[in-house]
């Protein structure tokens, strides 16, 4: 399942990537924001991560301004490996090397074409494991 989470500020953004979801038939979670009025972001990131930790293979992309703060905020967990991602080659090593489980984009500075793409990107490519997976395991601890 993918698992959706924004702020104020990056509310705009997420419609736009929920709307995506919706026309491709992918269902999704929202857990807000679902407005413009402000919020502050470490709630909803917190709300994001329980849904994603409830099962091993959900996905969450969290929105903000510039995505520093919800990644910041997401982090806070230790099962959590939230990766901000301006690029596809980010994401795709945020999968491969890092097994990310949370994708975060910048709301302000990015557009619904290239956080698709991000998307895209970060949600068909595997965990390389092997001697990532030991890195991996060090970040729980």
């Amino acid at each position: 399942m993918i698992i959706l989470a924004c702020d104020h500020a990056g509310y705009k953004l997420k419609e736009q990537v929920k709307d995506f979801f919706s026309k491709e038939n992918i269902t999704t979670i929202d857990v807000g924001t679902y407005s413009l009025d402000s919020v502050d972001y470490p709630d909803y990131a917190k709300l994001g991560n329980e849904k994603v930790l409830e099962n091993v293979n959900n996905i969450g992309i969290y929105f903000c301004g510039t995505g520093i703060g919800m990644s910041i905020a997401a982090n806070r967990n230790p099962k959590i490996r939230a990766a901000l991602c301006m690029s596809n080659k980010y994401a795709e090593l945020a999968r491969r090397h890092n097994d990310a489980n949370v994708l975060v984009l910048p709301g302000r500075f990015m557009s619904r074409v290239k956080a698709i793409a991000i998307i895209k990107t970060f949600l068909t490519t595997k965990f390389d494991g092997e001697r990532h997976q030991r890195r991996v395991k060090k970040l729980s601890k």
